[in-house]
């Protein structure tokens, strides 16, 4: 595949205990996304952080939280992204979603 040098990221974060019909909502985004046709994506979970309740959220020991921050980013054209859109914006019940302009170096395959 290959993607012009201007691209854009689709940053989602959601929690992690966020699910979509019994399965993990970020799964569940991936799977979308493949099925779509995106170039690709990633999945991070935080370590540390705080969303719209301001609760800390973190893996300390004395304090497990078993719903941590969720990153996934997809990058793609914008036109693509645009078009994923309506896909995931009803099951995204709390979180954020940001959308960057982007520089692509390079997107190699075999």
């Amino acid at each position: 595949m290959v993607l012009p040098e201007k691209g854009h990221l689709l940053r989602i974060f959601i929690g992690e205990s966020d699910k979509k019909d019994g399965t993990p909502l970020y799964e569940w985004i991936v799977k979308k996304a493949r099925e779509q046709g995106l170039a690709g994506a990633t999945v991070t979970r935080g370590i540390l952080g705080f969303g719209a309740h301001s609760r800390i959220h973190t893996t300390k020991i004395l304090r497990l939280s078993e719903d941590m921050p969720m990153v996934i980013e997809i990058v793609d054209t914008l036109e693509k992204i645009n078009k994923f859109m309506p896909v995931i914006d009803h099951t995204i019940i709390e979180g954020l979603v940001t959308i960057e302009e982007i520089s692509i170096r390079f997107y190699r395959t075999r």
